[in-house]
């Protein structure tokens, strides 16, 4: 036990213990950030045997019932990390203590189940409590899911299913903690022996690990030079001088590698000019062509899938069948954006035809124009179900897939051979790669 003593003379640290009834916590009145009103967190520095001193936060708001309780450590970030891996084979073991720090990482590999760091605040719990609050996370938003997305929803409840199996220890399962700052643990039911079923790795921190948790070895504290490999262009925002295609003053372009999930590397070019307040901006592939071209057909059947990313070449021609719109390439530049953007930036195209407005406009015309676009804006609200169309000889477009890396049910890839006339617009019928130098 500890030697320290408190303000009267007792123990300023105690040990967790279900059957103590002295612990008397610090009271402090504390503003809530759910209602603002005043509420009160009681504080305890207390510690947890064969572990270390821990801090116990919990926050109590009468005013609206909120509350939030959260653990810290009380001593500073560990020389290793500490990784702990327990075989969870009886009910007993839901019972075990477990002290979860804020970057802590919680595995359940049966499962393929990940907590990632610093999204849970730190906690005191046990493994039940633990795979509890687990669920909760999840079940949280199912309401709305079930709603708006049923599938989903379908999925969520089944794993949350499974979560809740374990807790009844039917199956053997295990449960990592892996913890870069060395301040989580794993109740040792065996303590001081080893547990058979408890195995902790202690190990040395990666560079990144250590900027995570914002700390440097001594040897390291030095900033590097950024390279000029293409590792370090990947992240780098590049600046070029360059003038204002709109008033010719000087301005700069913002370029930057990115690579886009389950797709390729693009690169994304932006122009601002301080003048006029001009800005363009503009998507280019960062690979080659591909050998087959691509035609992407989307089915837009509700609004969630205007927030799908979209990747449009140069090369790129755009349908809509229900619309009987077609736009060929070259007439939008390269972008990469939303389902939703896309379609408003055809919108915007056609509304701001020089032969839609002032002394050329045609009646007629201007309201065939005006009713396309009120059949856009339906599409984009999700009243009207359409197909959106990608048709790309060069094959480097790209529409998000929701499901990935499973199919997407209402999105279809075709590859297939470009003709002789679509790669003589793409300039590769007079491309010679191999024995040009002859």
């Amino acid at each position: 036990m500890s030697s320290e003593k408190g303000v009267n003379g007792g123990p300023v640290f105690k040990d967790i213990s279900a059957e103590e009834d002295d612990m008397q916590p610090t009271i402090i009145e504390s503003l809530c950030m759910n209602c603002y009103e005043n509420g009160s967190t009681r504080l305890l520095l207390t510690r947890i045997p064969f572990f270390k001193e821990i801090i116990i936060s919990s926050f109590t708001c009468h005013h609206c019932n909120w509350s939030n309780t959260e653990i810290q450590s009380a001593g500073r970030i560990q020389e290793q990390g500490v990784q702990y891996a327990l075989k969870v084979k009886a009910k007993m073991d839901m019972n075990r203590e477990v002290v979860k720090s804020d970057s802590a990482t919680t595995k359940i590999p049966e499962l393929d189940f990940e907590i990632p760091a610093f999204t849970q605040k730190g906690s005191l719990s046990t493994i039940e409590g633990l795979i509890d609050r687990a669920v909760a996370g999840l079940e949280q938003d199912q309401v709305v899911r079930r709603a708006t997305d049923p599938d989903v929803a379908v999925k969520i409840d089944e794993f949350v299913a499974r979560l809740k199996e374990l807790k009844n220890a039917e199956s053997e399962f295990t449960l990592v903690i892996d913890d870069p700052s060395g301040n989580s643990f794993i109740e040792n039911l065996c303590a001081p022996n080893n547990d058979p079923d408890l195995t902790v790795t202690h190990y040395k921190r990666t560079e990144q690990q250590n900027a995570v948790l914002g700390i440097q070895e001594n040897d390291i504290l030095e900033q590097e030079k950024p390279g000029n490999d293409l590792e370090s262009l990947r992240n780098e925002v590049l600046i070029f001088n360059t003038n204002c295609p709109e008033c010719n003053a000087p301005a700069h372009t913002n370029m930057k590698l990115v690579q886009i999930p389950h797709f390729k590397e693009v690169i994304i070019m932006a122009t601002n000019c301080d003048n006029c307040g001009h800005r363009t901006n503009e998507v280019k592939s960062g690979g080659a062509t591909e050998e087959q071209g691509t035609k992407i057909t989307l089915l837009l059947t509700n609004p969630l899938d205007m927030m799908r990313d979209l990747l449009k070449s140069e090369t790129c021609s755009i349908l809509i069948p229900e619309l009987e719109f077609e736009l060929g390439m070259g007439a939008l530049a390269g972008k990469f954006t939303t389902v939703e953007g896309l379609l408003k930036d055809i919108r915007d195209l056609i509304l701001k035809n020089p032969f839609s407005c002032g002394d050329s406009s045609v009646s007629e015309r201007s309201e065939k124009l005006k009713s396309f676009a009120e059949k856009i804006d339906k599409i984009i609200a999700g009243k009207e179900l359409a197909h959106l169309v990608l048709d790309d000889p060069s094959g480097n477009s790209y529409i998000q897939n929701v499901y990935a890396p499973e199919p997407d049910p209402n999105m279809k890839t075709e590859k297939y051979t470009r003709s002789f006339e679509q790669n003589e617009e793409l300039g590769l019928n007079d491309m010679k790669t191999e024995g040009y130098e002859a």
